[in-house]
C-alpha cells in the first residue's frame, strides 16, 4: 500500500476508533455522551456562557453541527439556551447545575479514554504526532492555527504531575 493511501486509511480508522473508544468509556461510566458532545461540554466548562457561533469557532466545527450537538445536550439536561439580552437574535448556551455536578467524573472518563488510546507511546512521539497533525491541518486549511489553539488551551497538570 502506498504511503499516501496508508495515511488516509489510517487517519480514518484511527478517527473512528477514537470516537468508539470514548463513547464506550462514557457509556460504561453511565453517561450517554458522544466525543463531539464532550468537546462542546468541555469548552463550556472552560469558557463559561458562549454563543453557538463562539462554540463553533473554538471547536472548529460548522455552526449547523453545533446546533445539533446542543440539541442533544439540551435533551440530556446538560445545557440550556437563553436569549442574549444584548442581541435577541442570538442564543447563549450555558451549562446546567447537573452538568456542573458531573463535570469531574466525565472529564476523568475522557482522560481514561485518552490513556487507553495513547497506551505506552512515548511522550516525545505524541508531541511529534501533534505537531504533524497541526501541519497537516494547516496544509488543508491555511487559516487554521492549531498551535495558537494549543497555546490558548495549554495542557494542564494535576497536582500529582499527570496531564489533564
Amino acid at each position: 500500500m502506498v504511503l499516501e493511501k496508508q495515511i488516509l486509511m489510517f487517519l480514518n480508522i484511527a478517527h473512528n476508533s477514537v470516537k468508539q473508544c470514548m463513547s464506550e468509556v462514557f457509556q460504561k461510566g453511565g453517561f450517554n455522551l458522544t466525543p463531539e458532545q464532550f468537546l462542546v461540554m468541555d469548552t463550556l466548562w472552560d469558557e463559561g456562557v458562549l454563543t453557538q457561533q463562539q462554540i463553533a469557532d473554538i471547536t472548529m466545527r460548522d455552526k449547523n453541527s453545533i446546533v445539533k450537538l446542543i440539541d442533544g445536550l439540551e435533551n440530556r439536561k446538560l445545557v440550556r439556551r437563553v436569549s442574549n439580552p444584548k442581541d435577541r437574535r442570538q442564543n447563549l448556551i450555558e451549562v446546567t447545575p447537573y452538568s456542573r455536578k458531573i463535570k469531574d467524573k466525565v472529564t476523568e472518563l475522557s482522560l481514561e479514554s485518552v490513556a487507553t488510546i495513547v497506551g505506552d507511546i512515548p511522550r516525545e512521539d505524541l508531541e511529534s504526532f501533534v505537531k504533524t497533525l497541526a501541519r497537516m491541518e494547516k496544509n488543508m486549511n491555511p487559516k487554521s492555527d492549531l498551535e495558537a489553539l494549543a497555546k490558548k488551551y495549554p495542557t494542564k497538570k494535576k497536582g500529582d504531575g499527570t496531564t489533564v
